[in-house]
């Protein structure tokens, strides 16, 4: 059995998606994510350019040697360009061996370890009663889980605020908006919102709040301080984990739940934070970590310290990571909770699924493969449309994380 060809398809049904698609000589192709916001075409360009031709005339079966041909015989590793082009080969090749198999990609990965996926919702609002309603509907729709974000009195265009009810797209123009942020007004806040949060829903919604990286370490021991009596699931990048020992300080200022890892690359962004048992939940994703190939090692690695997965699952990933890490939640041990933003319907038309919500899970499906597909002549109606993520500047001008 060889690969034939690969191809990258580039669609832009109400955002931008990257998708790789692997064909075999036998008739079987998969297809994988390789999105990367606000830089889709850099990975565009690295896989038709140094990946594509590697993969030619290849045993698309042998999906380790593949990725370590991909990792290892590079000498430039890591980084969010490469790790992304190595997933989205390495979801393909899964994808293709559970359809030879002829079963879910989950039953391939060793079968399921829960009837479910129990998943997370966002609610975001102008203010804090629009958070509250928000939160409301979310429980209506059955969800169990579900992160609260909400605008904050003196700062414009505060994150996690969006644009309509479901949907949230943060990449919003042909060049970075500017937001400003003051962490003082933040602080004062975010405690309120929770305590009302509570006082309306009671302790059972499991509530969870996305920092977003904004905060010093000695800042986010106070946040999470504060935040104790409300129960919170997780409180999510608290501060930018380049520096791993800097949870080390937070974990001495409070017992609220720690998450972090959407933007790690490999194992290495997190081995000090996991075998330190500096954070509670990892967030690493399939497309951002190298597929499930190197997910799998992570998700093992964090086991051994009783840290659970927390899969980024955002509207910036495509619904073919988020069908591929459904299979991964319904088999991986360690499970913690799933991330879901809900796609456009133009996004799911492009990318019809086999995966379904009900009663606050996600449930994978049963179709050979991880259950996505690609309509390329509808993604052809989508072309894509430059959109960069916004920045940050404290009150006084200063750069900031976004």
């Amino acid at each position: 059995m060889k690969i034939v060809s690969a191809k990258v398809i580039v669609t832009c049904p109400g955002r931008n998606f990257v998708t790789l698609k692997i064909q075999t000589d036998q008739g079987v192709y998969g297809i994988g994510d390789a999105t990367l916001n606000g830089r889709e075409l850099s990975v565009v360009s690295y896989l038709e350019d140094h990946v594509v031709p590697c993969l030619i005339g290849k045993d698309p079966r042998r999906i380790e040697d593949i990725w370590q041909y991909l990792y290892r015989g590079a000498y430039w590793r890591r980084g969010p360009v490469t790790m992304r082009a190595i997933a989205a080969v390495d979801v393909a090749l899964w994808d293709i061996k559970a359809k030879m198999a002829g079963m879910p990609l989950y039953d391939l990965l060793g079968g399921k370890s829960r009837d479910g996926v129990m998943v997370y919702g966002h609610a975001n609002g102008a203010d804090m009663e629009e958070t509250v309603d928000a939160v409301g509907r979310y429980v209506d729709m059955g969800y169990k889980a579900i992160r609260a974000q909400s605008g904050v009195p003196g700062i414009e265009m505060a994150y996690g605020v969006g644009r309509g009810t479901l949907h949230y797209e943060p990449a919003d123009a042909a060049l970075p908006t500017e937001t400003v942020w003051d962490t003082r007004k933040y602080l004062n806040f975010a405690p309120k919102l929770f305590e009302r949060l509570r006082e309306v829903y009671g302790p059972e919604p499991r509530l969870l709040h996305d920092v977003h990286h904004r905060l010093t370490p000695i800042e986010a021991g106070r946040l999470g301080k504060s935040l104790e009596p409300f129960d919170l699931f997780w409180m999510e990048d608290a501060t930018p984990a380049e520096n791993q020992e800097a949870f080390g300080l937070i974990r001495q200022h409070t017992t609220t739940p720690l998450a972090v890892g959407e933007i790690f690359n490999t194992i290495w962004d997190c081995k000090d934070l996991i075998q330190n048992q500096l954070i509670d939940y990892i967030r690493a994703t399939i497309v951002g970590a190298g597929g499930v190939t190197h997910l799998r090692r992570i998700a093992d690695f964090a086991a051994l310290y009783q840290v659970r997965t927390g899969c980024h699952g955002a509207t910036d990933l495509s619904p073919v990571t988020m069908g591929t890490a459904l299979h991964f939640d319904t088999w991986v041990p360690n499970f913690g909770i799933q991330e879901y933003m809900r796609h456009t319907e133009e996004t799911d038309a492009v990318f019809p699924h086999a995966y379904t919500f009900a009663d606050g899970f996600l449930h994978p499906g049963d179709a050979p493969g991880h259950g996505v597909d690609i309509d390329e002549d509808l993604a052809a109606k989508y072309p894509y449309k430059p959109a960069y993520l916004p920045v940050a500047r404290l009150t006084d001008g200063t750069m900031w994380n976004w």
